[in-house]
């Protein structure tokens, strides 16, 4: 059975992803609540038709599907346990529950057992893309979970991608987005790295851009995405910010350890998104990596 027109969709986190979907699914006709501990963003929902509730536990009762888009492992705790509250006792409306955080895989799964006993089913559905890409329909979603439950969902992912795909048990949806930005954290670094190397040997960074950003060999979405920001020495406003990049690091690197493999590549950018934070950039973007790099080089970044 899948979703309904007439279901209830619920957003808790209404930062810049989840504020995003929460506005997709309001533009495709959905009745949309939510919730956010942040006032800005419990404002955004507002001005743009949703309807803003009290708490997480509120939005668990009033609507059918509930998508979370957290910062924190702690901020999941606290809304999987407001939830499971207004599970226990009986005030719950909710049946299916789409995670779509980067978070450890080991925080997802304890989150999702909770639920479980209370009949509720979470996926675990993380979102390759930033919320421009979104407006693009580009992103890709990566669905793990009950197939049946993903299938009563689809549709409503649907309104934010076309590209959904489903790649079997709770948590590989995870797997595939630790390996989705492992490889944006080093392609991010690369850009910023090329283009410092082309405009040290003389070249004009947005040339370098138009020349190889659409090329089916060395071109990809990080490239022409940041890729421009960093010809224009322009890092706000932000498609993912330095400080929360550091977040999806951190837990790619303890996956990597965990498992074994090794990261040298991955590793070696470490460095240079903590130079970052340093220099005062953590709100930035981070393809402001390259003004790391450029100062590394000599090269006076714009202010």
């Amino acid at each position: 059975m899948r979703t309904q027109a007439h279901d209830t969709v619920g957003v808790i986190g209404l930062g810049i992803m989840g504020g995003a979907m929460a506005q997709a699914l309001l533009a495709a006709g959905r009745d949309v609540c939510g919730y956010d501990v942040r006032a800005p963003a419990r404002r955004r929902l507002k001005k743009a038709g949703g309807r803003l509730l009290a708490s997480s536990a509120a939005v668990a009762a009033r609507a059918d599907i509930v998508i979370t888009s957290l910062a924190t492992v702690e901020a999941l705790a606290e809304v999987t346990r407001q939830i499971a509250h207004a599970g226990r006792n009986g005030g719950h409306r909710t049946r299916i529950v789409i995670e779509t955080s980067t978070l450890s895989l080991a925080d997802k799964e304890r989150a999702m057992r909770t639920l479980q006993h209370l009949g509720i089913a979470m996926l675990d559905c993380p979102i390759s893309g930033t919320a421009v890409r979104m407006k693009e329909g580009a992103w890709t979603i990566f669905a793990s979970g009950k197939r049946a439950a993903f299938q009563r969902i689809l549709p409503l992912l649907n309104v934010f991608t076309q590209n959904v795909r489903y790649v079997g048990g709770f948590g590989n949806g995870m797997k595939m987005k630790f390996i989705a930005n492992h490889l944006v954290a080093i392609y991010n670094v690369a850009a910023g790295e090329a283009l410092t190397f082309a405009a040290k040997m003389g070249l004009d960074p947005r040339a370098v851009l138009d020349v190889f950003g659409p090329s089916p060999v060395v071109g990809n979405g990080v490239l022409r995405l940041r890729g421009r920001m960093m010809a224009e020495g322009k890092y706000a406003p932000a498609t993912m910010k330095v400080a929360v990049w550091q977040k999806d690091m951190q837990v790619i690197g303890d996956m990597a350890r965990a498992v074994g493999s090794p990261t040298p590549l991955f590793s070696a950018c470490i460095p240079v998104y903590n130079a970052a934070m340093a220099q005062g950039m953590a709100e930035a973007d981070t393809a402001s990596v390259h003004a790391v790099l450029g100062r590394m080089a000599g090269i006076r970044a714009p202010e």
